[in-house]
């Protein structure tokens, strides 16, 4: 086996923070469906549906022949509710998050409430993750739109609020005005995990070392059995040129993980280090 190297590292806790968020945040639609809204109008949804189209061009002919029929289900089934989700599912099993966000955005029109705007965005978030660079504005202005839905319904929603802010960061030309948000967060719910490690993933990416090494560990303070937050200490560690403390937060993650694979690969990483 070849060593690991830190991207894949990095990327294999980056999958799996965002997995842990969104079941943080999972939810379900509602049994009971609310009074349905008039057809959505976003200047965003002749992209989604471009998008959509793209999708489904990858398709088998048998996969397009399921699509269309639980397509046609959402329109015509009496039980929406159980419509959307097989439509929203079998997107997820063909590995497109982003059209599967679209559903549940769908879903949240049909019934439109609180916890169905809260999904429909935080999967459009996630989405992000994996999307291609171009498609990613779009879904960025997707997931700021459900949020705000979710806010106006509620507008003590931490967690629509902290992802909103984090939108704004990450996707949109008002930067500030997401680290706005989520100070306004900070002041009242300052041990929120989703918060923290948002500050902890703007001050990776941004480069400042020494923020990211106290707001990962002040997620590990929080959520201890967070183990992927020492993949991202170690980086910081090793970027401020501190290759113990590196190895340390290594050795910390491998002791805390079952997985034979992954402890072999953080160790051959481990090793790589020692070498330098």
């Amino acid at each position: 086996m070849e060593p690991v190297n830190k991207k894949q590292l990095l990327v294999i806790a980056g999958a799996l923070v965002i997995f842990v968020l969104l079941l943080l945040a999972k939810t379900s639609i509602p049994k009971k469906e609310e009074a349905k809204s008039s057809e959505h109008s976003s200047p965003n949804s002749a992209g989604m549906l471009s998008l959509i189209e793209s999708a489904k061009a990858t398709l088998s002919v048998s996969q397009k022949k399921e699509i269309d029929k639980l397509e046609e289900a959402t329109k015509s089934s009496p039980d929406k509710k159980t419509a959307f989700e097989n439509i929203i599912n079998q997107w997820d099993s063909l590995r497109q998050p982003a059209v599967a966000s679209y559903y549940m955005e769908q879903a949240a029109i049909a019934s439109p409430n609180e916890v169905n705007w809260s999904e429909a965005g935080n999967r459009y978030y996630a989405a992000t993750r994996f999307a291609k660079e171009p498609d990613k504005p779009l879904l960025f202005s997707k997931a700021m739109e459900c949020f705000e839905k979710t806010l106006e319904l509620n507008p003590k929603n931490i967690e629509a609020k902290i992802n909103l802010g984090a939108c704004y960061v990450e996707g949109s030309s008002e930067p500030m005005k997401g680290i706005g948000l989520l100070k306004e967060v900070e002041k009242t719910d300052s041990n929120n995990v989703n918060l923290q490690l948002n500050f902890a993933f703007f001050s990776e990416k941004s480069g400042q070392w020494d923020r990211a090494i106290k707001r990962f560990a002040k997620v590990l303070a929080i959520k201890p059995d967070f183990t992927e937050a020492y993949l991202h200490l170690e980086n910081a560690y090793e970027q401020k040129g501190d290759k113990d403390k590196a190895i340390e937060c290594l050795e910390k993650y491998m002791s805390l993980i079952d997985d034979v694979t992954a402890k072999q690969e953080t160790q051959d990483y481990i090793n790589k280090l020692k070498e330098k």
